[in-house]
């Protein structure tokens, strides 16, 4: 039998509340718009399960770990993503407008748990490799690239599987972008608007203890 952690089982009841919210309008509507957010939260797990492996006391040679990161990375940008299908409020449905707020807020916090919740696992990671302080800059580093990839993946709609599907027009935006930054000023305006505010949240949420007590040197030996 699985165990589950407490936060796993928050979780759960965030997950069955939005499939739940998404076949009452299914019903109610006739229409299948929302049924992508099921998809979203799929691909907002990966992450979150990804982070479990590489928190785990199981030891492994340093190509696994970065392997792990690297996995970890690519899909990360999905948990941060959910936040922008606020976006899909201004079009008019014959649902009430408050029911999908509720159902796309919620599923915005279910999205933000599980990236928040994963990176915490990261940071630890990275705190036992190189220590708090390096850790801490990392995590920064990694809220960035995910902000960029919430860029990539509202605005100019990339995927994470692209990297394997169409890897080199993929690199092709991106690198243009680094080449060329004041060209594509939006593209990083709107990356940083994204790092700040994913940066304030996770660090606020984090200093509110939700894993019980501060990130301390204490709770990187722990594990």
């Amino acid at each position: 039998m699985i165990k589950l952690s407490a936060f796993q089982k928050i979780l759960g009841a965030f997950v069955a509340f939005i499939l739940g919210m998404i076949i009452c309008r299914i019903l109610y509507s006739d229409s299948l718009r929302y049924i992508f957010l099921s998809w979203n939260l799929f691909l907002a797990w990966i992450p979150f399960k990804i982070s479990l492996y590489l928190s785990s006391n199981k030891k492994r040679k340093s190509w696994q770990a970065a392997i792990l990161v690297a996995g970890w990375l690519l899909f990360f940008p999905n948990a941060l993503y959910i936040i922008t299908d606020l976006i899909h409020l201004e079009t008019k449905t014959n649902v009430p407008l408050w029911y999908d707020v509720v159902l796309l807020f919620t599923s915005a916090i279910a999205g933000l748990m599980m990236a928040f919740a994963s990176l915490y696992k990261v940071e630890k990671f990275f705190a036992r490799q190189v220590g708090i302080p390096a850790a801490g800059k990392l995590i920064i580093l990694c809220l960035f690239i995910g902000s960029f990839g919430v860029y990539l993946g509202r605005f100019l709609r990339w995927n994470s599987w692209d990297i394997i599907a169409d890897p080199w027009d993929l690199a092709k935006e991106i690198t243009v972008r680094f080449v060329f930054p004041f060209e594509y000023y939006r593209t990083w305006a709107i990356t940083l608007l994204f790092t700040a505010l994913f940066s304030l949240l996770y660090f606020a949420i984090k200093k509110l203890t939700i894993y019980g007590k501060p990130f301390s040197t204490e709770d990187v030996m722990a594990e």
